[in-house]
């Protein structure tokens, strides 16, 4: 049972860390996980561990030193969080949303509520 849009929080996270390693294993494989470990990041890892099975998950991406915006690369739905990996119904994967950056350059953001502009414009399909 899939939690409505409306009920569900919004969550927005990196991939990359060095190196870019969004890669074909996150969408074949289903699941998304920070670049840090819970004892380097406790504060990101209290935010992964807060995601719930319904809430909605982009992968963004930095567009440069000094950009205004980030570019959304995909969207999906949670279904678990389990031992530092946050399982995902990937819904689109192949996109190239520019959006307003709204100071997102972390690895994790959120939550967000879907009753905001710019939320909605990041997540929608």
């Amino acid at each position: 049972m899939e939690i409505d849009k409306n009920e569900a929080s919004y969550w927005l996270v990196g991939a990359k860390w060095g190196v870019d390693v969004l890669n074909d294993d996150f969408f074949r494989r289903g699941y998304w996980e920070m670049g840090w470990s819970d004892d380097e990041q406790p504060g990101f890892a209290n935010q992964r561990d807060s995601m719930k099975p319904g809430d909605r998950i982009a992968i963004k991406r930095m567009n440069g030193q000094g950009a205004t915006t980030i570019t959304i690369l995909a969207l999906g739905v949670v279904k678990e969080v389990f031992q530092g990996r946050v399982y995902v119904d990937w819904k689109v994967t192949d996109m190239e949303r520019e959006v307003e950056s709204r100071g997102c350059f972390k690895t994790i953001h959120g939550p967000y509520q879907f009753d905001d502009e710019w939320t909605r414009k990041v997540f929608c399909l």
